[in-house]
Order: C-alpha cells, then sequence, then structure tokens
C-alpha cells in the first residue's frame, strides 16, 4: 500500500496513537481535552499525504529542501498553527518536536509491515515522507518561536509599567524627606508608602523568580521542613494588609497545622493569594482565610466578594500573564499585574505534591483551596 494512501486510510489511529503520546508529554497537557491535543493533527497528516502524492522533479525536491518552494505560506499551514497553539498551551519547544518524532516513528510502524517488499518506491516515499515532517516540524517551530517572542515582549512591557508605580512613589518619598518640612507626622506616613512599594516589588520578584525557574526546567524548588501552616498564614495576613492597607482580612483556623512543607514558598502561596482575592475582590468586604485539616492533609482556602469570575476565565486563571477584568476602572488600589501570582501558587503546591483549586459564584464568592499531604503523622 502506497505511504499517502495508508495515512489518509488509517489517519484515525494514527492520531489516536499521537494523542497518547503527546498525554504523557507532561503537566500541559494533563488537563487538556482530547480535541485540543488533536488540534491540527488531521490537518497535518493530509497535507503530508497530499505532499508524498504530489509528483516531484529533481529540481523541485532541491528547491524543498532549501525551503525555496513557491507560494509556501508558512504562516498558514496546519503544522505551522500547530506551533502557535503548543506555545499557548505552555508545551515547551522539546514537546512540541517530540511530537512529530513521535509521528514519524508511528507512521512508519504501522506502515512498513504492510509494505510486501522493499523496492525503490517504497525507499523514495520514506524519503518523501521524512521531507515532508521535517517540513511540518519546521514551520510548527517557526510559529511557536514567533508566538514565543510575542509573549517575551508582552512580559518584559507589563513588568516595565508595574514597576514604574512604585519606583515613581519611592522617588517622591526620597524628595518629600529632602524636604526640611517633612514633619514626624509626615516622616511616618511617607514611610508607610516605601514600605508598601517595596513591598510590591518583593512580589513581583519572588514572582518572577518563580515562574524563570519553572519555565527553565528545574521547577519550583522546596526544602520541607516542621512548619505550623497557622503561623505562616498569619504572617501571609501581615504582608497582604502592607500592600492592601483599606483591605479587611479575616482569619479562621482550627484543627492541627502542623506538616513538612516550605515554610518560604508556603508564605508566597498564601499572601499571593490573599493579595489577588484584595486585587479583585469588593472595597468593602472582607478577604477571608480558613485553614483546616485532616489526619493525611492541611487546607487552606481564600474567600472574597465581588464579580463573579466567568467560567472562561476559570480555565485560565492559573496561567501565566493572564489577568482577569476589574470592572471599576476608578479603584486605585495598587495592584500587580503580572499574572504571575496564581501560576507561581499553583507551582508551589504542586512542588509539596498539593493541589489548588477555585470556585467562583455570586453566592459564595471566589474562593480558592489548596490541599497539601502534611507528609508526618497527626501531631497533638
Amino acid at each position: 500500500m502506497k505511504l499517502s494512501t495508508f495515512i489518509t486510510t488509517r489517519i484515525d489511529k494514527i492520531i489516536g496513537e499521537w494523542e497518547s503520546f503527546a498525554r504523557k508529554l507532561g503537566p500541559a497537557a494533563d488537563t487538556m481535552t482530547t480535541l485540543t491535543l488533536q488540534d491540527h493533527a488531521k490537518g497535518i497528516l493530509e497535507a503530508i499525504a497530499l505532499d508524498i502524492a504530489t509528483t516531484q522533479d529533481a529540481t523541485e525536491q532541491w528547491e524543498k529542501s532549501r525551503d525555496l518552494t513557491p507560494g509556501n505560506d508558512a504562516t498558514q499551514s496546519a503544522a505551522s498553527i500547530h506551533g502557535s497553539l503548543r506555545q499557548a498551551s505552555d508545551f515547551s519547544l522539546l514537546q512540541l518536536s517530540a511530537e512529530f518524532r513521535a509521528l514519524r516513528a508511528t507512521v512508519l510502524r504501522l506502515w512498513l509491515p504492510e509494505v510486501a517488499s522493499m523496492s525503490a518506491t517504497t525507499v523514495y516515499e520514506m524519503v518523501r515522507f521524512n521531507e515532508a515532517i521535517d517540513q511540518a516540524l519546521a514551520e510548527s517551530i517557526v510559529t511557536y518561536s514567533a508566538k514565543a517572542d510575542q509573549t517575551r515582549e508582552l512580559f518584559l512591557a507589563i513588568l516595565g509599567h508595574d514597576l514604574r508605580a512604585p519606583l515613581a512613589t519611592l522617588t517622591m518619598a526620597g524628595d518629600l524627606l529632602k524636604m526640611e518640612s517633612a514633619g514626624r507626622e509626615k516622616v511616618g506616613k511617607i514611610g508607610e508608602r516605601v514600605r508598601r512599594s517595596s513591598r510590591m516589588m518583593a512580589i513581583m520578584v519572588d514572582d518572577l523568580i518563580g515562574y524563570t525557574r519553572t519555565h527553565l526546567g528545574s521547577g519550583m524548588p522546596v526544602t520541607p521542613r516542621l512548619t505550623d501552616v497557622t503561623e505562616v498564614c498569619h504572617a501571609s495576613i501581615e504582608d497582604a494588609h502592607a500592600t492592601y492597607p483599606n483591605t479587611s482580612f479575616t482569619f479562621n483556623g482550627s484543627g492541627s497545622m502542623n506538616g513538612y512543607f516550605d515554610s518560604v514558598r508556603l508564605h508566597q502561596l498564601v499572601t499571593n493569594l490573599l493579595v489577588n482575592a484584595a486585587q479583585y475582590g469588593e472595597k468593602h468586604r472582607p478577604v477571608t482565610l480558613t485553614t483546616f485539616s485532616t489526619n493525611e492533609h492541611v487546607m487552606v482556602r481564600v474567600q472574597n466578594f465581588g464579580t463573579p469570575i466567568s467560567g472562561r476565565d476559570l480555565d485560565s486563571v492559573f496561567r501565566p500573564l493572564v489577568q482577569l477584568t476589574v470592572e471599576d476602572e476608578m479603584d486605585t488600589r495598587p495592584k500587580t499585574s503580572l499574572g504571575l501570582g496564581l501560576f507561581v501558587a499553583k507551582e508551589i503546591a504542586a512542588a509539596h505534591g498539593g493541589t489548588i483549586t477555585v470556585a467562583s459564584d455570586q453566592e459564595d464568592g471566589t474562593v480558592f483551596t489548596v490541599t497539601l499531604p502534611r507528609g508526618i503523622p497527626l501531631l497533638a
């Protein structure tokens, strides 16, 4: 059977095996639907089959090997779109390449047993197939890289924008302190502004470091030690209140909250949830932090009230560089809009072997729940 015919007649089986491989590529694929994982796979295979079936002379083959084929619009092919969407789904470039490597191996493994004899035609079809796979991979890499460059530029633009406000506050504070008329009362207020701006910048830097570490492939480093989560929560509330002094934070705790955790990372996780809740919650309603436990787990819940998060946004709140829309344009509360806080929180939970979930509706508000295995027997 000709290879092009085999691909078109067995396309569903090939796609099924491709999906099974893609689902093993790590966290990026864990929550993806079958439709998303199979994204543009059929179009890629159909284009490959058509390419193999198309007659090609020596000159055309030479031009194709150097990407000189006329009318080759790499930005509109199924492979190029696939590369862009894989970048948006947080696949790494290595994972994208692995998909095409698996596709190559799958097609040849399924097709070769049906080849009666290894003829010159068979070898020629294999060469054409490998050329087509390489072309599709190249198109995917081009759009993947372009999308990554756009994301990087957006990230730097947001970082520069968000750092400008606290830096301006620090500059103004320095100018005010140089004035002879700055009395003790004014100095105290200026100091509070400096502290708040410094805290905002520290949150951004911590989130940036966490994001960078995970995207360099090293993961979120943790050093678990015996930790009282209740103490961590109290410290997190202090930091969140320093950033949002006009927000009321309440704490409700019950049960033993001891376990083996990285207290610094856990502090970052809880603080990020509290800051996020203060940023998007109603200004005159408190943010509530609740802790409870079982023999095996400790749970931390952060609740705020405001405009519920839509179902579409719920699917993306933990992705980096995603910001929720604040409808109140007159809200002047300080914000960090890098869109990394919830992403970092999720990575810290995962590094502890735990999970973080979110639910949002008009009646119960928005609730983030962190569940972490305590790692030790229940302590009194």
